[in-house]
């Protein structure tokens, strides 16, 4: 075979002359003070929470090690935003370095860490036997533990939120909760969550459930519980398209909902990937020439895939192809693969962290119910993700009137005029909070954008008597066409409030909700009774 040409090699990478001997005259000065403080017995351990135990600071070799660590870190992120090359290639080169700069921390491995070290000596050497127990069972069950999961089980401390499955059918159960109150607003809220995740992030334990805080402000609450498909199933399921989702999903969903509470229009609210679901399906009811839902809570959503942060360096032609080849015409996207993605966007806090503890010092982690869910992932048809990937991620599609079809049906985004409140959180690495704001340039109705603070996840579940974090916005309801062009722009016109959005948009909800009327204490109606207690069968489907 002969040797490729030359013009096939990429190209060297170039950095200035200038800005290279900055970057070297920088680190030589660091690796002097560090040199220098270490031989006068004055260098403890960096102010790192990986190094943050005494043992590093009482051994001035570990010490070293993770200051030099750190500089050397230092230094390839700078490299890597001097290199003259285009964003995009400076983006995949900055989560690639990241991958080894977080997987050679000396505190990833036993002959450098010496808090594990110190901790065989103290446990007489019980601690590296609990370690290699941990992860002989990892390896079994084919992913990390991150949290204690013994101390969860779905309907008895997590997923508690009273209720009934009402409907089901090859993709989704209906889940009605009960009223926690006497009276209830007259218009019903259907909850739409990812696909891609299981629902009960929004229904962890009582004290931080999102489902039973809408309860008890008197709304009724109807949420879709996914399914998760596995492989030992042979109803074709690993088939199912975009288009199914949205016409035997959400809008199957949104049908039910409807009868069931006998309203012509209702609240919807989608979640992430639940939320492009719900305004793709809510479009294509457009196309059909209804309009079933008065108005739309979107939280952490795309619409408009132009910015689509650390995700971005996955997507290419050639990975659209592939998975197409691999999955278009069946077949499963698995859990732990969509699990191991994302736990690599953030690989320190989300892998490296777990390494050390659970299998260098053997420890256990602490019972935490969103690691809990964050552990019980779903499988995705492959159909359905290689439509998402492409129309979405890659081609972005669905901002463009028209581009989309199902059934020969044209989706257009600007035909949804309903009052929207849409949400964003201020440090999310998945749906960055700009993109979120997207979503406004392509909306029609009165909306209000409210941005929270912390990420995708925590951001959203921040209960009202928690107190904590905070939130920002105008307070007010703006035509589309009064929305500033730039996020940043409507960042400094508005109002940075301490704690929960929760109670903004509770209110903000009751205005479009209608009068309050008595509470149905029966769940479902003639047609669709109540076939199990809620969570339902579907969320308890773990995925092998």
């Amino acid at each position: 075979m002969n040797a490729p040409s030359s013009s096939k090699w990429p190209a060297p990478v170039a950095i200035a002359p200038d800005l290279l001997a900055e970057i070297q005259a920088e680190f030589s000065r660091e690796w002097l003070r560090i040199v220098t403080a270490a031989q006068h017995g004055q260098l403890t351990a960096p102010k790192d929470r990986r190094f943050r135990s005494e043992a590093w600071s009482a051994s001035p070799a570990h010490a070293f090690n993770a200051h030099v660590y750190l500089l050397s870190a230092k230094v390839v992120d700078q490299l890597v935003d001097a290199a003259q090359v285009s964003d995009a290639l400076r983006n995949r080169l900055r989560f690639s370095t990241m991958q080894w700069v977080e997987a050679m921390s000396p505190a990833n491995y036993f002959a450098t860490n010496p808090d594990a070290q110190q901790t065989m000596i103290d446990s007489k050497g019980e601690s590296l036997l609990k370690g290699m127990r941990n992860l002989l069972q990892d390896i079994q069950k084919g992913r990390m533990t991150q949290t204690d999961e013994s101390g969860f089980e779905l309907g008895k401390n997590v997923a508690t939120t009273e209720g009934a499955v009402i409907y089901q059918n090859a993709l989704f159960q209906l889940i009605q909760y009960a009223p926690l109150t006497d009276k209830v607003h007259q218009k019903p809220l259907l909850v739409v969550p990812p696909c891609i995740n299981k629902f009960y992030i929004l229904d962890l334990q009582a004290s931080n459930s999102f489902v039973r805080h809408a309860v008890a402000a008197g709304f009724t609450v109807m949420l879709v519980s996914w399914r998760n498909p596995l492989e030992a199933d042979t109803d074709g399921i690993d088939s199912a398209t975009w288009a199914d989702y949205l016409q035997d999903g959400v809008l199957e969903a949104i049908k039910v909902t409807s009868t069931v509470t006998r309203q012509k229009q209702i609240n919807a609210l989608g979640f992430c990937v639940g939320g492009t679901l719900l305004a793709s399906a809510l479009a294509l009811a457009h196309a059909h020439g209804n309009d079933p839902v008065s108005s739309l809570t979107l939280l952490t959503t795309l619409l408009d895939f132009e910015e689509t942060g650390v995700l971005d360096v996955f997507v290419d032609e050639a990975h659209a192809q592939t998975r197409e080849q691999q999955l278009g015409d069946g077949g499963l996207l698995s859990a732990r693969e969509l699990g191991t993605t994302f736990s690599f966007l953030r690989p320190g806090e989300l892998v490296w962290n777990y390494v050390e503890g659970n299998y260098l010092k053997g420890e256990i982690p602490r019972a935490f119910d969103m690691l809990y869910w964050n552990s019980d992932g779903t499988n995705l048809p492959g159909p359905f993700f290689t439509w998402y990937f492409r129309n979405t991620y890659l081609e972005n599609n669905l901002k463009h009137p028209g581009r989309v079809k199902v059934d020969s049906y044209p989706l257009d985004l600007g035909s949804l005029t309903m009052p929207t409140f849409i949400y964003g959180s201020r440090e999310d690495h998945i749906v960055p909070w700009h993109s979120a704001y997207a979503s406004t340039k392509l909306l029609r109705g009165p909306m209000r954008f409210v941005l929270g603070a912390s990420g995708h996840i925590a951001g959203v579940i921040n209960p009202s008597a928690s107190g904590r974090r905070s939130y920002w916005s105008n307070g007010v309801d703006c035509a589309c066409s009064d929305m500033p062009a730039q996020p940043d722009a409507w960042l400094q016109g508005a109002q940075e409030h301490a704690g929960s959005w929760w109670p903004e948009w509770l209110e903000w909800l009751a205005v479009q909700s209608g009068p309050q009327v008595k509470a149905r204490t029966r769940l479902g109606n003639a047609r669709h009774t109540p076939i199990e207690e809620a969570p339902g069968a579907y969320v308890k489907t773990r995925a092998v």
